[in-house]
Order: C-alpha cells, then sequence, then structure tokens
C-alpha cells in the first residue's frame, strides 16, 4: 500500500519536488522549513542545458533524463493552476575559441540527442559572427555550438511555484526547525507560520507520519546525525552574481557554456546571472568573498567582455549538497523503514529535482522507481565502533 501520510524536511528543488509528487499522489504531506541562509536553489542559474556536459556515465545518463521530464513537470503544475516557473526555451550556446573543442561538444550533444531529439530540438555549428547576434556581449574569435532545446528557469520561481503546487493539491507547509525525533516523528521548534491546502492546518510541535523524507541539502546531515548516521555529502559553496544592461532586452538571449566552470544565463528584465564558483571545503560559509567575486567577474568578462559596462545588482551565494562520487543519494535508509533521504545533487539539482522527486514520492508510495536503482543511500554511522 505504501505511505498515506508524510513529512518532507527541506523546501529546496529536492523538497519541493518531493512534496508535490506526493500532495498530488493524495499522500497528507507536510513540508518543514527554517529559512536558512545558503540554500543552493536559492541561488541556483536554473540553466537547463546537460548535452555539452563532458562527464559520462551514470550522471549524465541522469542528468539528461532530468531535462527530458521538464515538459511532464510544467505540465504537472499547469495542471494544478501554477504556471509562473520563470521557465524559457531560449537556446543555448557552447562556444570556446578551440573549434577541436567544440567538435568534441557537438558529438556529445549529437549522441545524447538521438535519444530525445523533440527536447534537445535542433543542433548547429555557427560562426562566431553568428553567435554574437544571438548573445552580442561575446567575444570575437569564439567557435559555436547552438542548441535549440537549451533552456533556463528561475531556482526562486521554481521551488515557490511546486511548493504553491503542493499546497493547491492538499498539503501543508510550516516554517520551523526539525529535527527527528524516534521511528516516524519529527520535532518542531522556532515555527512561526504555516499554510495549508485541502488538508487543513496544524498546530502541533511534533508531527508523526508513514514517511519522512530528509531533503535538507547541504544540511542533511545534521539531521542524520540524531540518529547516528550520515551520508557522504559536504556543501561547496557557489557565488553567482547577476548583471544588469538598462534599456537592453536579454529576455531571449541564450545560455552561454565555454566548456569551462562557468557560464552566462540571461533573464527577462535586462538581467544576465554569471558565475559560478565551485569552492569544494568551503564549509557552510554562506558569505559572498572578494576572490569569489574577482573570479566569477573575471570568468564572465574573458569569454563576453561585452559586459564590462554592466550594473553589478547582487551576489547570491549557495551551498551545494556535493555527493563524493558526484551521484545523488535518493531512497529509502536502511534499517529505518520509514525513513528516505534526497541529497548530493550537487550543481544539477534544477535539472534533476523535478524527476528525482517524482520517483521518491513513487518509492515512498511502494510504487516501481526505476529512476533511483544507483542512487539509494547507503549512510554510514557516526558512532565509533565497539570497543573504541
Amino acid at each position: 500500500m505504501g505511505s498515506r501520510s508524510a513529512v518532507v524536511i527541506g523546501s529546496g528543488i529536492a523538497g519541493a519536488a518531493t512534496f508535490f509528487a506526493l500532495a498530488r499522489r493524495g499522500v497528507d504531506v507536510t513540508l518543514v522549513d527554517d529559512g536558512v541562509t545558503g540554500q543552493a536553489t536559492a541561488a541556483s542559474a536554473g540553466i537547463l542545458q546537460p548535452w555539452s556536459s563532458a562527464i559520462d556515465g551514470p550522471f549524465a545518463d541522469l542528468y539528461v533524463r532530468g531535462a527530458a521530464f521538464w515538459p511532464e513537470a510544467l505540465a504537472r503544475l499547469a495542471d494544478v493552476g501554477v504556471s509562473r516557473t520563470d521557465h524559457r526555451r531560449s537556446g543555448a550556446l557552447v562556444v570556446n575559441a578551440d573549434p577541436a573543442a567544440i567538435d568534441a561538444a557537438e558529438e556529445r550533444v549529437e549522441r545524447r540527442r538521438s535519444a530525445e531529439p523533440d527536447v534537445v530540438g535542433r543542433v548547429e555549428r555557427i560562426g562566431g559572427e553568428r553567435a554574437r547576434e544571438l548573445f552580442p556581449p561575446l567575444a570575437t574569435g569564439l567557435d559555436a555550438l547552438w542548441i535549440e532545446g537549451g533552456g533556463r528557469v528561475d531556482g526562486r520561481t521554481v521551488r515557490d511555484a511546486l511548493v504553491e503546487a503542493g499546497l493547491r493539491s492538499g498539503g501543508r507547509t510550516v516554517a520551523a526547525h526539525a529535527a527527528l525525533a524516534g521511528d516516524g516523528r519529527v520535532r518542531l521548534t522556532g515555527a512561526t507560520a504555516d499554510r495549508a491546502g485541502s488538508a487543513g492546518t496544524t498546530d502541533a510541535r511534533e508531527l508523526e507520519a508513514d514517511a519522512i523524507v530528509l531533503a535538507g541539502g547541504a544540511w542533511t546531515n545534521d539531521l542524520l546525525g540524531a540518529i547516528g548516521l550520515r551520508v557522504p555529502v559536504a556543501p561547496q559553496r557557489g557565488q553567482i552574481t547577476h548583471l544588469t544592461l538598462p534599456g537592453v532586452d536579454t529576455t531571449h538571449w541564450p545560455s552561454v557554456h565555454p566548456l569551462s566552470h562557468h557560464y552566462l544565463v540571461a533573464f527577462d528584465g535586462s538581467r544576465v546571472a554569471v558565475g559560478a564558483t565551485r569552492e569544494t571545503g568551503s564549509g557552510f560559509d554562506a558569505r559572498v568573498t572578494a576572490a569569489g567575486q574577482l573570479q566569477v567577474l573575471r570568468d564572465a568578462l574573458s569569454i563576453a567582455p561585452g559586459l564590462a559596462d554592466a550594473t553589478v545588482i547582487e551576489t547570491r551565494v549557495g551551498l551545494r549538497p556535493l555527493a563524493d562520487d558526484t551521484m545523488p543519494i535518493v531512497g529509502a535508509v536502511p534499517g529505518h523503514d520509514r525513513l528516505f533521504v534526497a541529497t548530493g545533487y550537487g550543481a544539477a539539482g534544477l535539472t534533476m529535482g523535478p524527476l528525482l522527486g517524482d520517483a521518491l514520492a513513487r518509492l515512498v508510495l511502494g510504487e516501481p522507481a526505476p529512476e533511483l536503482a544507483a542512487l539509494q543511500p547507503a549512510p554510514t554511522s557516526t558512532e565509533p565502533a565497539p570497543g573504541r
């Protein structure tokens, strides 16, 4: 039969997607979040373009499947009357000064396109002049590959859309700090507000449910520590700077991928986001740093010098939950029948999140979830071995 009630802890993309997926299936589900600073989803650039990635193997397969699921995810949101995600299929440009690098990227994209031709769309090698027509600030001397299916969303808007859809489907949310309080129970502290759909409200300071989903991002091990477990996930700081070009319509500019760690992604309202740092070992330090800001702007201007006169609006910082072997950790916690975990999405969370949230909801309900076969968590104990 599976679980008919659930608590999801964490409202980043992992938790919000699972919350909606459970609610739309009729589960009595509560989403709990304490609004901690540094949520990765809230800082994310939201690029949906996995096909040029140089990473191969199971992670790449999942990355591509995540992008292919997005049209279905948008349709499900629309079914409950939620339409604003700031999603746009504006295309993507893969650029580099080395034609051989673009050759290799084109081969990867075409190979992956064969599985989902409608999602990837048209793929075309274009010259640097044409690339600059599509994204005017780009440098000269670049070779480029155009990918029609490249898209983007805004992480904050998508998170809010999934939460709102969950509420409209009968779920509830509680703003509070959550901790495991025993088998199937969650203790709440510092509760300040709640919202509810048709399921009603709750003022309880302890919740009990058939299933508890730990989707605390980089903070997931804080939750697991209550039962002496941890998963191999650590925070990785990412700094991303938002620029504005007053009077310039950036609405339909494509995202730009220089085959490196950085990128450029345009949004409506003359806004361009540039980033991002990948600061492994940062700990839970969600500050904007001088070195990080320098790196982000230097990388951006090296590929798009036409942004030099843009106005800096803000720099967002997210602490990505980075798994040791890059693969997300999603599934049931061995030895704890009611406990599930969803974390370790790294920089791919907005691409994979809706797919994995839907799969995890099916697993919670005892239904097949083949997407999770390679992602099952195997937490290690934080307690010393006997005799030590």
